[in-house]
């Protein structure tokens, strides 16, 4: 190395120097000065989301982008229509001649306008069949910084503009996606936390009936399962500032749950845990008020990630295109196989005995999603994670753009940004990819429903050839 070559960094530290660099050492309570530090900054960035009156708005839609990305019709042709239908949401100019921009509202109103007096042959709304419960999908992995929160807030987004109605349930005490849309969560009872220990109350109640028939004692509901006897998912479910979408939040305390639910377990071994959150939302009819359901799993397969992943339809897995994401999904999938294969035997082997029918968990579709991706650097290594995985991982990579960082700097989704921030040539390209996202998505979730349709409209068949006969 030459003399004028400059050392690397790590060369010629001075030790004393170091020291003087150091603070005082850190005590516990020095972790709680960090989380304040951490807690101001983070209300300070969600403040920059929010409007004069301290809440979230969602921006407005101009002609351009709802005849573009939302109604399919020309623009002359949607204004000619508004034109006869002054009774239909007019729109609002920032001038005299300027452009119409809408309320994503008055769009859903539109769309349904459209859909009632417009040609068939458009697709006006989005194809929902009548009968059949929400879809509930899960977005999961363990391997952190996959875009995992991201990934299932954009398509919640994507869903809601094209006219699903959309609960969003944060599973994950790190509250990321409440943070996404504004949600307020001041406890653990305005999270998921009383749906499971309602289950489990009940469970117990039915339980305690079987031990007194027996003569035996019951044992007694403490307050927190008779507090949550009380409790439905309606009363968790708060608005957001997007019109069709709601929330059940998550918030620091969540996290009790993961060492509550194993007590409860041992206590009740006969307690269906991994039922809890897809019983108590079919019981309190959530599946019929809504058409989609995301449910955004915390980073680790523990109980409250097995309630998200059993209660899902669909399953989809984000991971980069690197090695060690790679090698760290394929253990997240073993410890699934594991961990439900496990569930399934302990019931089964209870089953056969008491001749009972067996169970078996059953996904529509499972999805692993290249998120991130740099078609550059990383399109050999995508390719070869195809070959491997082929189906199982999505054939369309969503790709990082600038759009990106410049809609997380103002803590907004993608479709949250205003296209004015931009231009309009950039932003259509950026939302490109997110739009691919919820293409490839939506296919999985039409070719579902339609599936469940047919079942349904063939066992209908067969029930009222049984009746005739």
């Amino acid at each position: 190395m030459s003399s004028s070559t400059p050392l690397p960094p790590y060369f010629r530290i001075n030790p004393d120097a170091a020291m003087a660099d150091l603070d005082d050492p850190v005590t516990t309570a020095g972790f709680a000065a960090i989380a304040s530090s951490a807690r101001d900054g983070r209300d300070d960035l969600a403040g920059r989301g929010l409007a004069e009156d301290g809440k979230r708005h969602l921006r407005l839609f101009s002609t351009w982008e709802i005849t573009r990305y939302l109604i399919p019709v020309a623009q002359a042709h949607f204004r000619r229509v508004l034109k006869q239908h002054p009774d239909w949401p007019q729109g609002r100019s920032e001038t005299e001649a300027g452009a119409k921009w809408f309320t994503l509202d008055e769009v859903l109103t539109l769309r349904a306008h459209f859909g009632k007096e417009g040609s068939k042959a458009k697709e006006y709304q989005p194809y929902r069949p009548k009968d059949l419960p929400a879809k509930m999908v899960a977005v999961a992995n363990f391997k952190g910084g996959v875009g995992k929160t991201s990934t299932a807030a954009h398509l919640a987004m994507s869903a809601a503009l094209d006219g699903y109605r959309v609960l969003v349930i944060d599973l994950d005490s790190q509250a990321s996606m409440t943070s996404v849309f504004g949600g307020t969560v001041a406890d653990e009872w305005q999270t998921v936390f009383p749906l499971l220990a309602r289950h489990y109350a009940k469970h117990l109640q039915s339980d305690n009936q079987r031990r007194m028939d027996r003569g035996d004692n019951p044992i007694p509901l403490d307050d927190t399962l008779t507090e949550a006897l009380g409790m439905t998912a309606q009363s968790l479910v708060q608005n957001t500032h997007w019109p069709n979408i709601d929330l059940i939040g998550a918030q620091l305390n969540l996290y009790w749950a993961e060492f509550q639910v194993p007590v409860w377990r041992m206590q009740g071994r006969g307690w269906k845990l991994w039922d809890a959150l897809t019983d108590t939302l079919e019981a309190d009819g959530i599946l019929d008020a809504y058409d989609v359901v995301f449910i955004d799993t915390p980073p680790a397969l523990g109980y409250l990630t097995i309630n998200g992943l059993a209660a899902a339809d669909i399953l989809l897995v984000p991971v980069g295109a690197s090695f060690l994401e790679f090698d760290s999904t394929g253990r997240f999938f073993d410890m699934l196989h594991t961990t439900f294969q496990s569930i399934e035997e302990g019931e089964n082997l209870a089953a056969r005995a008491l001749g009972r029918p067996e169970m078996a968990f059953q996904w529509d579709a499972v999805r692993a999603v290249v998120t991130r991706y740099d078609g550059n650097q990383q399109a050999e290594l995508a390719g070869l994670m195809q070959a491997y995985l082929g189906k199982t991982l999505s054939p369309h990579r969503q790709d990082f753009t600038a759009l990106i960082g410049q809609a997380g700097e103002q803590v907004q989704g993608i479709y949250e940004a205003d296209y004015r921030d931009f231009n309009r040539e950039t932003y259509a390209r950026g939302r490109e990819t997110f739009d691919a996202t919820y293409a490839a998505f939506k296919t999985l979730l039409l070719g579902a429903w339609r599936k469940d349709e047919i079942a349904l409209r063939d066992a209908e068949k067969a029930a009222t050839g049984t009746a005739a006969e």
